[in-house]
């Protein structure tokens, strides 16, 4: 069984739990959301591929998330801006595109992964994590740590480290939390440069 929900292509990776902001300028999307906030209901984010965020057809990944808008405002420049956190993550079965331009997809959800505790020898991840994440005032706000899960430690790690995008969609779309870590460790030497540098 599937359902049907409105897609917001980005150059990001939205995590389950994660904190996105954004500015809304198109036309197709504030009314995307002006629906989405009428009916209590999400949008789903995926990773452009190929193409730009305005305008334009793209390519995307299969694999996202859904973010559910947790407040709104009207900025400075007269755009509407939104802060959402992601929740679930969906694989898209079928994309279409809308008169308008919005992309529509119909998703199947994949499951939660259930909390595990952070394996012995992926602890000192969970502690470069307890030293960023006080720092992150927006994911403090959002998100209560839980520096002994896994699921949670792996996914934090994911989206605030230095990665390319493959590297934070291909984290997205593990469901195995110490793989994750496993995989974000044989990251280190590389984040370790680019944060050198």
């Amino acid at each position: 069984m599937s359902d049907t929900i409105p897609l917001f292509p980005l150059r990001t990776v939205l995590f389950p739990e994660g904190a996105l902001k954004l500015r809304i300028f198109e036309t197709r999307y504030v009314d995307m959301i002006s629906r989405c906030l009428r009916d209590s209901a999400g949008f789903g984010v995926v990773l452009i591929l190929d193409g730009m965020e305005a305008g334009t057809e793209v390519k995307t990944t299969t694999v996202g998330t859904i973010a559910n808008i947790i407040d709104f405002e009207r900025l400075d420049d007269g755009l509407l801006g939104i802060t959402a956190t992601g929740d679930r993550r969906f694989r898209v079965v079928d994309m279409r595109r809308q008169a308008d331009g919005l992309n529509i997809a119909d998703v199947t959800w994949i499951a939660a992964e259930t909390p595990i505790d952070v394996p012995t020898v992926h602890e000192d991840l969970a502690g470069v994590l307890r030293e960023l994440w006080p720092r992150l005032t927006e994911g403090r706000r959002l998100a209560t740590p839980r520096y002994d899960d896994a699921v949670w430690v792996s996914m934090r790690l994911a989206e605030i480290l230095p990665l390319l995008p493959g590297d934070r969609q291909r984290c997205l779309e593990m469901s195995d939390a110490p793989a994750r870590l496993a995989y974000l460790r044989a990251r280190i030497p590389v984040i370790a440069g680019s944060m050198s540098g």
